[in-house]
């Protein structure tokens, strides 16, 4: 359990990282809203409180690795990177404008930026490669993966799990965004996942279950996370597509339908 006054600087990060998402999508008239706001909290706590990153140094040989495998949360990523310094805030209003290295998926024009992404279900198999390099070069460095939960549905994303129990990979920390909606609608009427956590553990991982929003149960995790020994630890953090807006929490509709300028005020006014 962290104390209340980090909890209470995570917490106003997360405000103004969801403050920065709808801005810079409303300024650009398309993107991916729903997927950027449910996931909030979780880069929130690994950029400001868990990994190791130097901005100044993006390339720092012993910096933690972080790789978003669900891309069209780049908003997320970049709001995040601009708050961490990497570069400067202003640059998020032109995302998805021609000319920006900020598209609509993450690409290595990008200070911060691990791999390019967008392609579902290869996230965590980049995440593999890399801490298998680590393990072999006898560094310290952990790798984090955030996928989505419609992604599980990806095969790749099972032949990376496999391979990474084969090698134990015990600094690689898998999470995943279980908000329960993908593009086309519910993920149990698409293609039903559940038991989720089961199927993981089958696959002789060590699996934390957390409430995404709860900073504390956030934290306590990934820390459970760094000191398991031999077997790669998968985060199931359960979220709300949309988190913070009322219409459009829960709405897959609001997968791929941003702010409008017109609207933004009242947008920004639901923000706690």
């Amino acid at each position: 359990m962290e104390n209340v006054q980090e909890v209470v600087r995570l917490k106003e990060v997360a405000r103004n990282t969801r403050k920065l998402i709808l801005e810079s999508l409303a300024e650009a008239g398309s993107g991916h809203p729903g997927g950027s706001l449910s996931a909030v909290e979780l880069l929130v706590a690994l950029y400001f409180h868990v990994m190791r990153h130097d901005p100044k140094d993006p390339s720092w040989p012993e910096r933690d690795r972080f790789f978003l495998s669900k891309g069209h949360a780049a908003p997320l990523l970049y709001a995040i990177l601009a708050q961490a310094g990497y570069f400067p805030v202003e640059e998020l209003m032109t995302l998805r404008k021609l000319g920006s290295r900020l598209q609509g998926h993450p690409h290595m024009g990008v200070p911060g930026v691990e791999a390019p992404a967008g392609s579902e279900g290869i996230g965590l198999s980049l995440g593999v490669g890399v801490s298998l390099a680590a393990k072999l070069d006898r560094r310290t460095s952990r790798t984090y993966v955030l996928m989505g939960d419609g992604e599980q549905q990806e095969g790749q994303v099972w032949e990376a799990a496999m391979s990474a129990s084969k090698y134990r990979l015990d600094n690689l920390t898998a999470i995943i965004d279980r908000n329960g909606i993908q593009q086309d609608g519910l993920t149990e009427q698409i293609m039903p996942l559940e038991p989720l956590a089961a199927k993981w553990r089958a696959f002789n991982w060590n699996v934390i279950e957390v409430d995404g929003y709860d900073f504390s149960q956030l934290l306590d995790g990934f820390d459970l996370a760094a000191n398991t020994r031999n077997r790669p630890t998968v985060v199931v953090a359960h979220t709300v597509k949309g988190k913070g807006i009322s219409f459009m929490e829960w709405s897959p509709h609001y997968h791929g339908t941003p702010p409008s300028k017109d609207n933004l005020s009242d947008v920004l006014s639901e923000l706690k």
